[in-house]
Protein backbone atom coordinates (compact mmCIF):
# COMPACT_ATOMS: atom_id res chain seq x y z
CA UNK A 1 0.00 0.00 0.00
CA UNK A 2 1.12 3.61 -0.80
CA UNK A 3 1.58 6.16 2.32
CA UNK A 4 0.03 9.26 -0.15
CA UNK A 5 -1.49 9.30 -3.80
CA UNK A 6 -1.89 12.03 -5.81
CA UNK A 7 -4.38 11.42 -8.40
CA UNK A 8 -5.92 13.49 -11.55
CA UNK A 9 -3.27 16.65 -11.74
CA UNK A 10 -1.31 17.88 -13.96
CA UNK A 11 2.04 17.08 -13.18
CA UNK A 12 5.48 18.15 -14.30
CA UNK A 13 7.40 15.03 -15.70
CA UNK A 14 10.83 15.38 -17.38
CA UNK A 15 10.26 19.15 -18.71
CA UNK A 16 6.68 18.88 -19.30
CA UNK A 17 3.11 18.65 -17.26
CA UNK A 18 0.87 16.03 -18.42
CA UNK A 19 -2.27 13.91 -16.56
CA UNK A 20 -0.73 11.64 -14.05
CA UNK A 21 -1.03 10.01 -10.79
CA UNK A 22 1.56 9.82 -7.85
CA UNK A 23 2.43 7.41 -5.90
CA UNK A 24 4.92 7.85 -2.41
CA UNK A 25 6.01 5.40 -0.57
CA UNK A 26 8.36 5.89 2.47
CA UNK A 27 9.36 9.32 1.55
CA UNK A 28 9.88 8.59 -1.73
CA UNK A 29 8.28 9.19 -4.80
CA UNK A 30 7.29 4.87 -5.62
CA UNK A 31 5.82 5.57 -9.05
CA UNK A 32 3.83 7.53 -11.62
CA UNK A 33 1.12 5.97 -13.48
CA UNK A 34 -1.22 6.44 -16.10
CA UNK A 35 -4.71 8.01 -13.75
CA UNK A 36 -6.10 5.53 -12.42
CA UNK A 37 -3.62 3.28 -12.52
CA UNK A 38 -2.12 3.70 -8.92
CA UNK A 39 -2.50 0.92 -6.34
CA UNK A 40 -4.82 1.76 -2.92
CA UNK A 41 -2.85 4.71 -0.87
CA UNK A 42 -3.72 5.46 3.06
CA UNK A 43 -4.34 8.75 1.38
CA UNK A 44 -5.51 10.09 -1.69
CA UNK A 45 -4.97 13.79 -2.41
CA UNK A 46 -7.62 14.52 -5.45
CA UNK A 47 -5.65 16.98 -7.42
CA UNK A 48 -7.78 17.60 -10.17
CA UNK A 49 -7.68 20.52 -12.57
CA UNK A 50 -4.59 21.63 -10.21
CA UNK A 51 -0.71 22.07 -11.22
CA UNK A 52 1.69 19.54 -9.15
CA UNK A 53 4.94 20.91 -9.06
CA UNK A 54 8.48 19.31 -7.86
CA UNK A 55 8.67 20.99 -4.18
CA UNK A 56 10.15 24.79 -4.88
CA UNK A 57 13.86 25.21 -3.72
CA UNK A 58 14.83 28.95 -2.57
CA UNK A 59 17.98 29.75 -3.12
CA UNK A 60 18.79 32.51 -1.32
CA UNK A 61 17.45 33.01 2.55
CA UNK A 62 18.14 34.39 5.23
CA UNK A 63 17.06 33.86 8.76
CA UNK A 64 18.47 35.00 11.58
CA UNK A 65 19.27 32.06 14.47
CA UNK A 66 21.86 32.38 15.95
CA UNK A 67 22.34 35.31 17.17
CA UNK A 68 18.80 37.75 16.09
CA UNK A 69 16.16 35.09 17.11
CA UNK A 70 13.99 38.16 17.55
CA UNK A 71 13.92 38.20 13.72
CA UNK A 72 13.55 35.41 12.96
CA UNK A 73 13.85 31.92 14.10
CA UNK A 74 14.04 28.74 11.61
CA UNK A 75 11.20 27.23 13.33
CA UNK A 76 8.71 30.21 12.39
CA UNK A 77 10.46 31.16 9.36
CA UNK A 78 9.96 27.61 7.54
CA UNK A 79 6.50 27.69 8.32
CA UNK A 80 6.31 30.70 6.09
CA UNK A 81 8.20 28.62 3.05
CA UNK A 82 6.20 25.59 3.59
CA UNK A 83 3.05 28.13 3.24
CA UNK A 84 4.92 29.09 -0.33
CA UNK A 85 5.44 25.67 -1.46
CA UNK A 86 9.02 26.00 -0.96
CA UNK A 87 10.43 22.03 0.37
CA UNK A 88 13.87 23.29 0.41
CA UNK A 89 15.89 26.43 0.59
CA UNK A 90 19.59 27.42 0.94
CA UNK A 91 20.30 29.31 4.02
CA UNK A 92 22.86 31.74 3.15
CA UNK A 93 26.45 32.98 5.80
CA UNK A 94 24.95 36.11 7.89
CA UNK A 95 24.45 34.83 11.33
CA UNK A 96 26.22 35.39 14.35
CA UNK A 97 29.11 34.57 13.81
CA UNK A 98 28.48 33.07 9.94
CA UNK A 99 29.46 29.52 9.23
CA UNK A 100 33.22 29.84 8.06
CA UNK A 101 34.29 26.83 10.00
CA UNK A 102 32.96 23.95 10.80
CA UNK A 103 31.87 24.02 14.19
CA UNK A 104 29.88 27.06 13.31
CA UNK A 105 27.93 25.23 10.80
CA UNK A 106 27.55 22.28 12.83
CA UNK A 107 25.53 24.65 15.28
CA UNK A 108 23.64 26.24 12.61
CA UNK A 109 22.20 22.83 10.83
CA UNK A 110 21.77 21.57 14.24
CA UNK A 111 19.42 24.49 15.26
CA UNK A 112 17.65 24.31 11.92
CA UNK A 113 16.59 20.98 12.33
CA UNK A 114 15.50 21.17 15.92
CA UNK A 115 13.22 23.67 13.84
CA UNK A 116 12.74 23.61 10.29
CA UNK A 117 9.93 21.69 8.83
CA UNK A 118 11.17 21.54 5.45
CA UNK A 119 14.14 20.00 3.82
CA UNK A 120 17.52 22.69 3.65
CA UNK A 121 20.97 22.96 2.35
CA UNK A 122 23.86 25.92 4.15
CA UNK A 123 26.35 27.89 1.79
CA UNK A 124 29.66 28.14 4.00
CA UNK A 125 31.27 31.45 4.14
CA UNK A 126 34.30 32.54 1.98
CA UNK A 127 35.89 35.73 2.91
CA UNK A 128 39.34 37.10 3.33
CA UNK A 129 39.70 37.02 6.82
CA UNK A 130 40.07 33.21 7.47
CA UNK A 131 41.10 31.92 4.05
CA UNK A 132 42.57 28.78 5.56
CA UNK A 133 39.21 27.42 6.29
CA UNK A 134 38.04 27.69 3.41
CA UNK A 135 38.52 24.44 1.65
CA UNK A 136 38.04 22.10 4.91
CA UNK A 137 34.36 23.42 5.52
CA UNK A 138 33.89 21.35 2.04
CA UNK A 139 33.94 18.75 3.31
CA UNK A 140 31.05 19.34 5.66
CA UNK A 141 28.02 19.04 3.40
CA UNK A 142 28.05 22.54 1.81
CA UNK A 143 26.20 23.74 -1.42
CA UNK A 144 28.22 26.39 -1.86
CA UNK A 145 30.14 29.16 -0.42
CA UNK A 146 29.36 32.96 -0.49
CA UNK A 147 31.01 35.85 0.00
CA UNK A 148 30.60 39.99 0.18
CA UNK A 149 32.23 42.22 -2.13
CA UNK A 150 31.97 45.10 0.44
CA UNK A 151 33.35 45.76 3.78
CA UNK A 152 30.72 45.07 6.91
CA UNK A 153 28.20 47.25 7.28
CA UNK A 154 28.32 49.54 9.77
CA UNK A 155 27.74 47.93 13.23
CA UNK A 156 27.04 44.39 11.71
CA UNK A 157 30.69 43.57 11.99
CA UNK A 158 29.34 39.88 14.00
CA UNK A 159 27.38 39.34 11.34
CA UNK A 160 29.89 39.40 8.45
CA UNK A 161 32.50 37.79 10.18
CA UNK A 162 34.75 35.99 7.44
CA UNK A 163 32.29 36.02 4.72
CA UNK A 164 33.30 39.53 3.23
CA UNK A 165 35.99 39.90 0.62
CA UNK A 166 36.93 43.52 0.95
CA UNK A 167 39.40 43.91 -1.41
CA UNK A 168 41.20 42.65 -4.47
CA UNK A 169 43.72 40.36 -2.91
CA UNK A 170 40.63 38.79 -0.13
CA UNK A 171 38.70 37.94 -3.34
CA UNK A 172 41.61 36.54 -5.06
CA UNK A 173 42.78 34.42 -2.09
CA UNK A 174 38.72 33.36 -1.40
CA UNK A 175 38.63 32.39 -4.88
CA UNK A 176 42.03 30.39 -5.40
CA UNK A 177 40.52 28.17 -1.98
CA UNK A 178 36.76 27.21 -3.11
CA UNK A 179 38.32 26.49 -6.81
CA UNK A 180 40.04 23.91 -4.76
CA UNK A 181 36.67 22.57 -3.59
CA UNK A 182 34.90 21.75 -7.01
CA UNK A 183 32.19 24.13 -5.37
CA UNK A 184 30.65 27.10 -6.13
CA UNK A 185 31.36 31.13 -4.87
CA UNK A 186 28.55 33.02 -4.92
CA UNK A 187 29.20 36.86 -4.78
CA UNK A 188 27.21 39.55 -3.53
CA UNK A 189 28.63 42.17 -6.15
CA UNK A 190 28.56 45.92 -5.25
CA UNK A 191 31.57 48.19 -5.99
CA UNK A 192 32.60 48.80 -2.29
CA UNK A 193 33.86 52.43 -3.16
CA UNK A 194 31.66 53.62 -5.27
CA UNK A 195 28.52 52.55 -2.35
CA UNK A 196 30.83 54.66 0.62
CA UNK A 197 31.96 57.44 -1.69
CA UNK A 198 28.15 57.88 -2.81
CA UNK A 199 26.68 57.62 0.30
CA UNK A 200 29.45 59.97 1.62
CA UNK A 201 28.82 62.56 -1.09
CA UNK A 202 24.88 62.86 -0.39
CA UNK A 203 25.41 63.21 3.02
CA UNK A 204 27.49 65.95 2.70
CA UNK A 205 24.27 67.17 0.72
CA UNK A 206 21.89 66.84 3.14
CA UNK A 207 20.43 63.77 1.05
CA UNK A 208 19.20 60.75 3.41
CA UNK A 209 15.56 60.80 1.87
CA UNK A 210 14.14 57.53 0.93
CA UNK A 211 15.47 57.84 -2.95
CA UNK A 212 18.94 58.97 -1.98
CA UNK A 213 19.10 54.90 -0.96
CA UNK A 214 18.45 54.23 -4.50
CA UNK A 215 21.10 56.74 -5.96
CA UNK A 216 23.75 55.68 -3.80
CA UNK A 217 23.79 52.07 -5.67
CA UNK A 218 22.96 53.22 -8.83
CA UNK A 219 23.35 50.39 -11.68
CA UNK A 220 27.46 50.87 -12.01
CA UNK A 221 27.88 49.71 -8.98
CA UNK A 222 26.43 46.36 -9.82
CA UNK A 223 28.18 45.90 -13.11
CA UNK A 224 31.34 47.21 -11.85
CA UNK A 225 31.61 44.31 -9.55
CA UNK A 226 30.05 41.93 -11.57
CA UNK A 227 33.00 42.62 -14.30
CA UNK A 228 35.37 42.24 -11.56
CA UNK A 229 34.16 38.89 -10.16
CA UNK A 230 34.31 37.42 -13.88
CA UNK A 231 37.71 38.62 -14.31
CA UNK A 232 38.82 37.37 -10.80
CA UNK A 233 37.24 34.27 -11.26
CA UNK A 234 38.36 33.46 -14.53
CA UNK A 235 41.71 33.88 -13.30
CA UNK A 236 41.22 31.82 -10.45
CA UNK A 237 39.54 29.32 -12.37
CA UNK A 238 36.80 29.17 -10.13
CA UNK A 239 32.79 28.88 -10.84
CA UNK A 240 30.41 31.72 -9.46
CA UNK A 241 27.04 32.70 -9.07
CA UNK A 242 25.44 36.26 -9.28
CA UNK A 243 22.95 36.82 -6.57
CA UNK A 244 20.16 38.71 -7.29
CA UNK A 245 21.48 40.63 -10.08
CA UNK A 246 18.94 43.58 -10.38
CA UNK A 247 20.67 45.11 -14.01
CA UNK A 248 20.23 44.91 -17.65
CA UNK A 249 24.01 45.48 -17.76
CA UNK A 250 25.09 43.16 -15.26
CA UNK A 251 22.58 40.23 -17.08
CA UNK A 252 24.73 41.21 -20.19
CA UNK A 253 27.88 40.87 -18.78
CA UNK A 254 27.31 37.13 -17.19
CA UNK A 255 25.19 36.16 -20.77
CA UNK A 256 28.10 36.90 -22.39
CA UNK A 257 30.82 34.37 -20.25
CA UNK A 258 28.10 32.08 -20.09
CA UNK A 259 28.19 31.91 -23.89
CA UNK A 260 32.01 31.30 -23.58
CA UNK A 261 31.04 27.86 -21.75
CA UNK A 262 31.97 29.20 -18.36
CA UNK A 263 30.03 28.16 -15.43
CA UNK A 264 28.45 31.59 -14.02
CA UNK A 265 25.08 30.68 -12.08
CA UNK A 266 22.89 33.91 -12.41
CA UNK A 267 19.94 34.37 -9.88
CA UNK A 268 17.52 36.92 -9.72
CA UNK A 269 14.80 37.32 -7.42
CA UNK A 270 11.05 38.59 -7.77
CA UNK A 271 11.19 41.94 -6.07
CA UNK A 272 13.49 42.69 -9.30
CA UNK A 273 11.33 41.73 -11.73
CA UNK A 274 7.95 43.05 -10.28
CA UNK A 275 8.82 46.06 -8.35
CA UNK A 276 10.89 49.90 -9.41
CA UNK A 277 12.37 52.25 -7.04
CA UNK A 278 8.67 54.37 -6.70
CA UNK A 279 8.37 51.68 -3.96
CA UNK A 280 11.55 52.82 -2.28
CA UNK A 281 10.27 56.40 -2.44
CA UNK A 282 6.81 55.44 -1.40
CA UNK A 283 7.80 53.01 1.07
CA UNK A 284 11.06 53.87 2.42
CA UNK A 285 13.01 51.36 4.46
CA UNK A 286 10.42 48.70 4.00
CA UNK A 287 11.07 48.72 0.43
CA UNK A 288 14.86 49.28 0.57
CA UNK A 289 17.03 46.00 -0.30
CA UNK A 290 21.08 45.76 -1.58
CA UNK A 291 21.12 45.94 -4.96
CA UNK A 292 18.36 49.09 -4.76
CA UNK A 293 15.10 48.69 -6.47
CA UNK A 294 16.15 49.76 -9.60
CA UNK A 295 13.82 52.57 -12.57
CA UNK A 296 10.88 50.85 -14.31
CA UNK A 297 12.55 50.35 -17.85
CA UNK A 298 15.97 48.14 -16.04
CA UNK A 299 12.71 46.25 -14.40
CA UNK A 300 11.32 45.71 -17.73
CA UNK A 301 14.76 44.63 -19.36
CA UNK A 302 15.05 42.11 -16.85
CA UNK A 303 12.66 39.73 -17.90
CA UNK A 304 14.85 39.29 -21.83
CA UNK A 305 17.11 37.23 -19.25
CA UNK A 306 14.44 35.42 -18.02
CA UNK A 307 13.29 34.18 -21.81
CA UNK A 308 16.62 33.93 -23.27
CA UNK A 309 17.86 31.43 -20.20
CA UNK A 310 20.37 33.75 -19.01
CA UNK A 311 19.16 33.68 -15.50
CA UNK A 312 19.12 30.15 -13.82
CA UNK A 313 17.25 30.32 -10.99
CA UNK A 314 15.07 32.82 -8.58
CA UNK A 315 15.56 33.40 -5.37
CA UNK A 316 13.54 35.35 -2.43
CA UNK A 317 16.78 36.94 -0.28
CA UNK A 318 14.04 36.40 2.43
CA UNK A 319 15.30 39.03 4.91
CA UNK A 320 13.51 39.44 8.30
CA UNK A 321 14.16 42.48 10.17
CA UNK A 322 12.28 44.23 13.31
CA UNK A 323 9.87 46.85 12.42
CA UNK A 324 12.04 49.12 14.93
CA UNK A 325 14.72 48.33 13.23
CA UNK A 326 13.06 49.77 9.77
CA UNK A 327 11.91 52.76 11.35
CA UNK A 328 15.36 53.72 11.95
CA UNK A 329 15.34 54.67 8.25
CA UNK A 330 12.22 57.22 8.95
CA UNK A 331 14.37 60.26 8.92
CA UNK A 332 17.48 58.64 7.34
CA UNK A 333 17.17 56.13 5.05
CA UNK A 334 20.90 55.07 5.03
CA UNK A 335 20.78 53.43 9.16
CA UNK A 336 18.03 51.18 8.26
CA UNK A 337 19.21 47.46 7.36
CA UNK A 338 18.58 46.78 3.79
CA UNK A 339 15.85 43.48 2.79
CA UNK A 340 12.73 42.12 3.62
CA UNK A 341 11.00 38.72 3.76
CA UNK A 342 9.37 36.85 0.55
CA UNK A 343 10.23 33.13 1.46
CA UNK A 344 6.69 32.63 0.99
CA UNK A 345 5.45 34.73 -1.82
CA UNK A 346 8.36 33.34 -4.29
CA UNK A 347 6.24 31.00 -5.87
CA UNK A 348 2.82 32.19 -5.68
CA UNK A 349 4.50 35.67 -7.52
CA UNK A 350 6.44 34.14 -10.47
CA UNK A 351 3.19 31.88 -11.42
CA UNK A 352 1.02 34.61 -11.57
CA UNK A 353 3.18 35.98 -14.09
CA UNK A 354 3.28 32.91 -15.71
CA UNK A 355 -0.52 32.81 -15.79
CA UNK A 356 -0.43 36.43 -17.64
CA UNK A 357 1.90 35.31 -20.33
CA UNK A 358 5.10 36.61 -19.14
CA UNK A 359 7.17 33.44 -18.98
CA UNK A 360 5.36 29.46 -19.68
CA UNK A 361 4.46 27.38 -16.42
CA UNK A 362 7.63 24.76 -17.61
CA UNK A 363 10.00 27.71 -17.50
CA UNK A 364 8.47 28.93 -13.90
CA UNK A 365 9.05 25.57 -12.42
CA UNK A 366 12.51 25.27 -14.24
CA UNK A 367 13.21 28.79 -12.58
CA UNK A 368 11.40 27.24 -8.70
CA UNK A 369 12.08 24.28 -8.72
CA UNK A 370 14.30 22.13 -11.30
CA UNK A 371 17.27 24.38 -11.79
CA UNK A 372 18.50 25.06 -8.29
CA UNK A 373 18.65 21.31 -7.74
CA UNK A 374 20.56 20.53 -11.04
CA UNK A 375 23.25 22.97 -10.12
CA UNK A 376 23.77 22.70 -6.76
CA UNK A 377 24.15 18.94 -7.50
CA UNK A 378 21.04 17.43 -5.21
CA UNK A 379 19.29 16.33 -8.49
CA UNK A 380 17.63 13.78 -8.54
CA UNK A 381 17.46 14.06 -5.01
CA UNK A 382 15.62 16.94 -5.28
CA UNK A 383 13.70 18.87 -8.13
CA UNK A 384 11.69 15.74 -10.02
CA UNK A 385 9.18 13.89 -9.24
CA UNK A 386 10.59 10.75 -10.57
CA UNK A 387 10.78 7.23 -9.02
CA UNK A 388 13.60 7.36 -5.78
CA UNK A 389 13.66 10.99 -6.04
CA UNK A 390 12.59 12.54 -2.59
CA UNK A 391 8.71 12.73 -2.41
CA UNK A 392 8.29 17.18 -2.16
CA UNK A 393 5.45 18.41 -3.98
CA UNK A 394 3.74 21.79 -4.36
CA UNK A 395 0.03 21.69 -5.59
CA UNK A 396 -1.21 24.53 -6.48
CA UNK A 397 -4.83 26.07 -8.28
CA UNK A 398 -3.45 28.31 -11.16
CA UNK A 399 -7.90 28.78 -10.92
CA UNK A 400 -8.49 30.66 -7.89
CA UNK A 401 -6.65 33.90 -7.02
CA UNK A 402 -6.55 35.54 -3.76
CA UNK A 403 -5.40 38.85 -2.56
CA UNK A 404 -1.96 38.82 -0.26
CA UNK A 405 -2.14 40.24 2.98
CA UNK A 406 0.77 40.73 5.52
CA UNK A 407 -1.06 39.80 8.46
CA UNK A 408 -2.24 36.40 7.12
CA UNK A 409 2.08 35.30 6.71
CA UNK A 410 3.50 32.88 8.58
CA UNK A 411 6.92 34.56 8.25
CA UNK A 412 8.04 36.21 12.05
CA UNK A 413 8.68 39.66 10.02
CA UNK A 414 5.72 39.94 8.87
CA UNK A 415 4.97 43.34 10.08
CA UNK A 416 7.78 44.32 7.61
CA UNK A 417 6.02 43.26 4.66
CA UNK A 418 4.36 46.33 3.25
CA UNK A 419 5.72 46.27 -0.72
CA UNK A 420 3.23 43.49 -1.33
CA UNK A 421 0.61 44.54 0.78
CA UNK A 422 -2.54 44.12 -1.20
CA UNK A 423 -1.19 42.32 -4.49
CA UNK A 424 -3.59 40.02 -6.21
CA UNK A 425 -1.83 36.60 -6.84
CA UNK A 426 -3.13 34.48 -9.93
CA UNK A 427 -2.98 31.22 -7.80
CA UNK A 428 -2.93 29.05 -4.50
CA UNK A 429 -0.77 27.07 -3.35
CA UNK A 430 -3.20 24.24 -2.05
CA UNK A 431 -0.92 21.56 -0.43
CA UNK A 432 3.29 21.55 0.43
CA UNK A 433 4.54 17.64 0.50
CA UNK A 434 8.59 17.46 2.31
CA UNK A 435 9.20 13.41 1.60
CA UNK A 436 6.03 12.05 1.41
CA UNK A 437 4.34 14.21 4.83
CA UNK A 438 1.93 17.17 4.18
CA UNK A 439 3.18 20.09 5.84
CA UNK A 440 0.66 22.23 4.57
CA UNK A 441 -3.33 22.38 3.67
CA UNK A 442 -4.85 24.89 1.93
CA UNK A 443 -2.65 27.57 3.85
CA UNK A 444 -2.71 25.72 6.76
CA UNK A 445 0.85 24.74 8.22
CA UNK A 446 0.77 21.98 10.21
CA UNK A 447 2.95 23.49 13.31
CA UNK A 448 3.60 20.01 14.52
CA UNK A 449 6.09 19.16 11.95
CA UNK A 450 8.42 21.14 12.97
CA UNK A 451 12.29 19.29 13.18
CA UNK A 452 10.79 17.35 10.11
CA UNK A 453 13.26 18.99 7.56
CA UNK A 454 16.36 17.33 6.94
CA UNK A 455 20.06 18.89 5.79
CA UNK A 456 20.15 18.00 2.40
CA UNK A 457 24.43 17.37 1.21
CA UNK A 458 25.26 17.49 -2.73
CA UNK A 459 25.69 14.42 -4.46
CA UNK A 460 30.14 13.95 -4.73
CA UNK A 461 31.19 14.45 -8.25
CA UNK A 462 32.83 11.41 -9.52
Amino acid sequence: MLDLAVINGTVFIEGGFRKADVGIKDGKFAMVAEPGCLPEAARVIDAECKYVLPGGIDTHVHYRDPGHAERETFKVGTRAAAAGGCTTFFEHPISIPPQYNAKILHNRVDLCKKGSCVDFCFFGAAGGEFPEEIEPLSHEGIVAYKTFLHEAPEGRDEEFKGLTSANNFQLMRALEETKKTGLTLAAHAEDNELVTGNIKRLRAEGRVDNLAHCESRPPIVEIEAIAKILRFSEEAGCPVELVHVSTCGAMELAKREKQKGRRILVETCPHYLLLDESYVEKYGAYAKCNPALRKKEEVEGLWNYITDGTIDFIGSDHSPYLVSEKEKGKDDIFTAPAGFPGIDLRMPLILTEAKKGRLTMERAVELLCVNPAKLFNIFPQKGTISAGADADLAIVDMNKERVFHAKDSYSQAKEIMKVFEGWQLGCTIDYTVVRGRVVMENGVVDESAAGWGEFVKPALKK
